[in-house]
């Protein structure tokens, strides 16, 4: 799938980018609005992501332009403003969803793939299974083996991350763009602290393992 990404902001618009693609999405990235406008209406895009502070036309107007083009690509408003007369002009401009400054990757991520589901017919589903482990995202409930699992926010944020991905590799990097927000460092060890504590819950109490390590790779949720 082909993504368009409107941002000024280059370390955003680098870790969006970043993160979408490492997530097998193809990303074009336009820095100003009227390039974000050109690029779609020329090409075409399963969804984009829009800033509402763009140079030389504001998001909002992008997306005015667009829809006034019969133009139906989801849309996806990134922006700072946080006030629900903000959040409800973003959408009568004609975004499909509103994403307010700073956002964790995973949520983006989420949102995306939701738009994009929506656009293709298909239904967001509220309940991940892999294996004996259940999860819950709407009552954010875990379980294993009906055990209930007391995971903190980004503990349940990794772990739904592993279920969408499972039997995959997944590279530091990709959970440290996916988990936490843009403004990461690279050479940090949060990731093995987190999957540490993660799987010190899901696995500690049974024969099976389900999280583990690859070496020089990452890690991988396995069912065998």
């Amino acid at each position: 799938m082909r993504l368009l990404v409107a941002e000024d902001d280059s370390v955003i618009a680098d870790f969006v980018a970043q993160g979408l693609r490492e997530a097998s999405y193809a990303v074009d990235v336009a820095s100003t609005g009227p390039e974000g406008l050109r690029m779609a209406l020329e090409g075409t895009y399963d969804a984009a992501v829009i800033d509402v502070m763009l140079p030389g036309l504001d998001g909002l107007s992008l997306i005015e332009q667009l829809r006034a083009r019969r133009v139906q690509t989801p849309v996806l408003i990134l922006s700072a403003r946080h006030s629900v007369d903000d959040r409800v002009k973003g959408l009568h401009a004609g975004g499909d969803d509103y994403l307010t400054k700073p956002f964790a990757f995973a949520e983006l991520l989420a949102r995306l793939q939701a738009l994009l589901r929506r656009s293709g017919g298909a239904v967001e589903p509220t309940r991940l299974v892999a294996g004996d482990i259940t999860l819950d995202l709407l009552s954010r409930e875990v379980a294993r083996a009906g055990t209930p699992l007391d995971l903190r926010p980004r503990e349940f944020a990794l772990l739904d991350y592993f279920m969408r991905h499972q039997g995959r590799v997944l590279s530091k990097t990709m959970i440290l763009s996916h988990v936490w927000g843009y403004s990461f460092n690279p050479g940090t060890n949060v990731v093995d602290v987190l999957v540490s504590r993660l799987r010190d819950k899901v696995d500690r109490e049974f024969d099976t393992k389900r999280i583990h390590t690859v070496r020089g790779a990452g890690y991988v949720l396995k069912l065998d």
